[in-house]
């Protein structure tokens, strides 16, 4: 099969950057009616980490293995990390010096199990799907409960 069978959209969000964070993912599968919506806020976070854990999630919510995925994000900051193959030579590395190291191996471990592209769109576009994993994100970052990013707090706001 030459098409892609799941379009993710992603989008994050951050007040104050670091601040309250959140991330919106709305997948598709190509050719059905068929749309699921996925939103998660956080207390204190980045967008940079909000854009890829967005991609992260659309990625391991997927139930087969190998399927072919076509991730759309306005995130120059993860779709160039992927598609220029910086992502690889900081993993041989082992992430030093680079910020969101845990997000990163979590990504490649789900990267791998699937056959993904990425195309890169412009933020606020009036792009319906971008538009709503922006609504979803920031309405994520917005919430009374917010989810703890550990590793931000615990370690990531130090590399800084």
């Amino acid at each position: 099969m030459n098409q892609h069978e799941v379009h993710i959209y992603t989008d994050g969000a951050a007040k104050g950057n670091p601040g309250n964070g959140g991330y919106g993912v709305v997948m598709e599968l190509v050719g059905t009616p068929h749309k699921k919506e996925y939103y998660e806020g956080f207390r204190l976070t980045t967008n940079n980490r909000m854009e890829l854990l967005a991609v992260i999630v659309g990625l391991e919510k997927l139930k087969k293995p190998n399927m072919k995925v076509l991730v759309i994000s306005d995130s120059k900051y993860v779709v160039d990390s992927v598609l220029k193959k910086w992502v690889f030579g900081w993993e041989k590395k082992k992430f030093v010096g680079r910020k969101n190291p845990d997000l990163w191996k979590r990504f490649l471990v789900i990267y791998r199990k699937h056959q993904v592209d990425f195309k890169w769109i412009k933020g606020h576009n009036n792009h319906p799907q971008n538009e709503r994993c922006d609504e979803l994100a920031v309405m994520a970052s917005m919430q009374k409960q917010l989810s703890i990013d550990a590793y931000y707090e615990n370690v990531g706001s130090k590399e800084a």
